[in-house]
């Protein structure tokens, strides 16, 4: 079972390589401006104890930031080597256990018509994620899913 830790300042190296290799998947981290934006943001979020990680040796293969003033998951990425191996599960259920289920927590992915979102959709049913309102972020068509 995949070990769910707090990431922190010495993880920020290769927590952003591993979003690098991926930053198709996540709108607004295109380019160096867009990753470098991002590694702030998520130095933030580490000293907050609000970076969940999973890491194989000290490479870091799955990804979660959540934010407990929205009661949201705000990022969830995991390594294309490591899927199918419950990370994303564990990271989830971590985050989950760490929100406020008293209020609606939220998350956003792709549209339903968009294959980058096939995998993240069916893992936020599993959760008893609902489908929401159409939004945009980043200049992506995306959906808001809500945990009620």
């Amino acid at each position: 079972m995949a070990e769910v830790v707090f990431g922190n300042e010495r993880d920020i190296e290769p927590w952003i390589e591993l979003v690098r290799g991926m930053r198709d998947n996540f709108p607004g981290l295109e380019t160096e401006e867009g990753l470098d934006e991002y590694r702030t943001t998520v130095l933030e979020f580490m000293t907050e104890n609000r970076a969940l990680c999973v890491k194989e040796g000290e490479e870091i293969v799955g990804v979660l930031l959540f934010s407990i003033t929205h009661n949201m998951i705000c990022c969830l990425a995991v390594s294309p080597v490591h899927r199918r191996e419950g990370i994303a599960s564990a990271l989830m259920t971590e985050a989950l256990g760490r929100l406020d289920r008293a209020r609606d927590i939220t998350v956003t992915t792709f549209r339903d018509d968009d294959p980058r979102g096939a995998a993240p959709r069916a893992l936020y049913k599993k959760f008893g994620f609902v489908e929401g309102d159409f939004v945009t972020e980043f200049g992506c068509p995306s959906q808001m899913f809500v945990l009620r």
